[in-house]
């Protein structure tokens, strides 16, 4: 399958934000909240909030509503009501039900150190390659209990246009292998419900973090699967530490302040600058209702790093 997403404005336009509520927000989720947020407004778009939370056993009690106090407070404003994915797994499940109908779907049984101990076992871009263990099982045949689901990956090339980075391609069967839908535990992955959502919130443009750049052949492949249109896509450059580790949960990455505006302006300035806005450094004074007028006006993706 080979896929050539470019970005046309002859379509409204529907941004997202969907941040995993597993810690507070940090400068790095600022960075994605503000580039999605400018490019879905500045051009009068829509811009939807969505919380990540069908990974059950990750979810920090509590977190979801602070992620949503801190945006208010960064002065974000998102279209219609939250969509929590934890409360769709109905529609996750309607999708499944679809690829395995379509003999896209199958279950699984192996786990881990089954794929790692196989002779031919070999890491792609996003762990251990699946070699394929299971995928002879065919509609009709019984399914083994405690069993996941993958998906049939196509053959060839699937591949997009960055907004940012230019084209992208991945050979799903060399680089990934048949990826999970449903996990044995119950839950179902990121991948499927990520496309399920920006499906059913018909989303056109999807900026976010560059780690999750891996992720998107996986995405589009489904899309296709599912019938659906492909979004463009644009990924920011990601935020790392003084060692060069992405800002997150696992590194310690700090919640961003809340309380007073001068720190949120100066979080806010900052991001800007990271995005390459060149913000006038005596915004740094203004208040945070004057730097988000300056930030709409004066938005640019070209000036966005790759």
């Amino acid at each position: 399958m080979n896929k050539t997403i470019g970005y046309s404005q002859n379509r409204p336009r529907i941004g997202r934000f969907a941040p995993s509520p597993t810690g507070p927000l940090h400068f790095g989720s600022l960075v994605a909240a503000v580039g999605s947020y400018l490019d879905a407004r500045a051009i009068g778009g829509q811009w939807l909030l969505r919380i990540e939370d069908v990974d059950r056993p990750r979810i920090v009690p509590g977190m979801i509503d602070a992620q949503m106090h801190a945006l208010e407070r960064y002065g974000f404003e998102w279209d219609g009501d939250v969509l929590r994915q934890s409360e769709r797994s109905a529609f996750y499940q309607a999708a499944l039900d679809r690829l395995v109908a379509a003999g896209l779907a199958y279950p699984c049984t192996c786990r881990r150190s089954h794929i790692a101990a196989a002779p031919d076992a070999r890491h792609g871009v996003d762990g251990l390659v699946y070699p394929g263990f299971c995928s002879s099982w065919q509609r009709g045949m019984a399914v083994p209990p405690d069993a996941a689901w993958r998906f049939r990956v196509p053959a060839g090339l699937t591949d997009f246009n960055d907004r940012i980075r230019g084209r992208f391609a991945q050979n799903l069967r060399d680089d990934v292998g048949d990826f999970p839908l449903l996990r044995a535990d119950g839950c179902f992955t990121y991948q499927l419900a990520v496309v399920v959502d920006d499906l059913a919130q018909g989303v056109t443009d999807i900026v976010r973090g560059a780690d999750l750049i891996d992720s998107t052949p996986r995405q589009i492949a489904l899309i296709d699967a599912l019938g659906g249109k492909p979004p463009t896509y644009a990924h920011l450059p990601v935020v790392t530490n003084e060692v060069g580790e992405k800002l997150s949960k696992q590194t310690l990455a700090q919640a961003i302040p809340i309380d007073q505006e001068a720190a949120r302006v100066e979080q806010l300035w900052k991001a800007l600058l990271f995005l390459g806005q060149q913000p006038d450094p005596a915004l740094r004074q203004a208040s945070q209702t004057t730097l988000w007028s300056w930030a709409m006006a004066h938005w640019l993706p070209a000036r966005v790093a790759g």
